[in-house]
């Protein structure tokens, strides 16, 4: 089996999921592309595969926690 990496990225004033070279979605917020990432990242666990998922901090994207936009 092999490593499935999945890295949450600004897209923008948007998010995506790397995923294998590949940007996939196109998320509202940082949280609902992290949440993808994990489903993703569950299959792939139950499949054998070592898995890794990161997720940037506030200072990527639009600054705020979630990368969402402020009101």
């Amino acid at each position: 089996m092999g490593l499935a990496t999945y890295s949450i990225v600004a897209t923008g004033k948007t998010w995506s999921v790397l995923h294998d070279g590949e940007l996939e979605g196109d998320f509202i917020t940082k949280e609902s592309a992290f949440e993808a990432a994990v489903a993703a990242a569950s299959l792939a666990l139950r499949e054998g595969h070592e898995v890794h998922v990161s997720a940037p901090g506030r200072a990527e994207g639009n600054k705020t926690a979630l990368g969402g936009e402020t009101n």
